[in-house]
């Protein structure tokens, strides 16, 4: 039981409720409440009140709450802007960096940026494909007059007074490029004459077949004509085949090598003319080290047992118009058992004038 004790204080009561076992304290210890300071207080007994355990009651939904539809993020006009007109250029490092550009402001949009990428690329890969297609497919249809490109190079000097110089040099470049076909036809000349007396003539003439096996093997032929009355010799044919490899193939680097077995008749001056076997090795080097200078490098070896031959050719192109270069050279032939009254090496160096058609 509890105790509820009220006091009337004017029109207000106070009531205090303490529990049962307080009628049974001692009245030393019931003063102890100091209740005694008010004198009109009541005491009087209650019933105990229940305690229950707190019940939180909530309406009844009638329906679940209303679906509203709200559109996907949509990436902003200003940034698919950027990234169209990146596209226009057809420029993958432009629509790259574009790309990575929007990603970084717009990571919420990732899905909708890669998307607008990723078909750049589609139609750039098919745009590339139809092109090879097409370029193939006109080599194939070339008649055999077709696609030839080539080169022509001169040089001439002209002295007088105390010395009587004349001279000139000229070489002839034609090649022709198939799927797997190259063609190339080279000419050269060079002559001079001292006072008179003829000091340089020699004339040559090569054709020389390639057919591409893969990306970097391929099988040649070489037919090669010479003629070199200061260096012994009245002319002096070769025949030769086998396989070349293609060490570099870049943008503005190429570098390729072939070997193989070579057939030279050679008719000398003052001997009797002779056949031997030899082997072949060549190099051919190319070096566009800026969009005007070139760096070209020819090399190539006879060795046999008897007159071995080696020759060098280095050579550096600088544009002046479109199609027109100026060109400086330098080229070594040495003959290991020339002729007797021949010398064993033979230099000349150029400035000519080279067109491309």
């Amino acid at each position: 039981m509890t105790m509820r004790f009220v006091g009337l204080l004017g029109a207000s009561s106070l009531v205090a409720a303490l529990p049962a076992q307080a009628q049974d304290l001692p009245s030393d210890q019931f003063d102890a409440f100091q209740f005694h300071i008010f004198p009109g207080l009541e005491v009087v007994p209650v019933d105990p009140v229940e305690e229950l355990p707190v019940r939180l009651v909530l309406p009844d939904y009638v329906a679940p709450p209303p679906f509203i539809a709200a559109p996907a993020p949509r990436l902003p006009d200003n940034v698919k802007s950027m990234i169209e007109a990146a596209v226009k250029t057809k420029d993958s490092a432009v629509v790259a960096a574009v790309v990575k550009a929007a990603l970084s402001t717009q990571p919420y949009d990732k899905d909708e940026i890669r998307t607008m990428q990723q078909a750049f690329l589609d139609a750039n890969a098919r745009e590339i494909a139809e092109k090879a297609n097409a370029e193939r497919e006109r080599i194939r249809r070339a008649a055999l007059l077709e696609l030839w490109t080539g080169k022509v190079e001169l040089g001439a000097f002209r002295a007088t007074g105390n010395t009587s110089n004349f001279g000139y040099t000229g070489a002839v470049k034609l090649d022709r490029k198939g799927l797997n076909w190259q063609h190339t036809v080279q000419l050269n000349a060079d002559y001079q004459k001292d006072r008179g007396v003829v000091s340089r003539e020699q004339y040559g003439a090569s054709y020389q077949p390639r057919f591409t096996l893969n990306d970097g093997l391929f099988t040649y032929g070489r037919m090669q004509y010479e003629k070199d009355r200061i260096q012994g010799f009245l002319d002096r044919y070769s025949l030769s085949g086998g396989l070349g490899y293609r060490i570099l193939k870049r943008d503005n680097v190429t570098l390729s090598m072939e070997v193989g077995p070579a057939l030279r008749r050679t008719r000398y001056v003052t001997v009797p003319k002779e056949t031997t076997w030899s082997a072949l090795t060549s190099i051919d080097f190319d070096w566009q080290m800026s969009s005007t200078i070139k760096l070209t490098q020819d090399a190539s070896s006879y060795v046999e047992t008897g007159n071995s031959t080696f020759t060098s050719a280095t050579g550096l192109e600088a544009g002046m118009a479109k199609g027109l270069k100026a060109r400086m050279s330098y080229s070594i032939e040495h003959e290991t058992s020339p002729p007797d009254g021949s010398l064993r090496t033979d230099t000349i160096s150029r400035f000519s004038l080279v067109y491309g058609f």
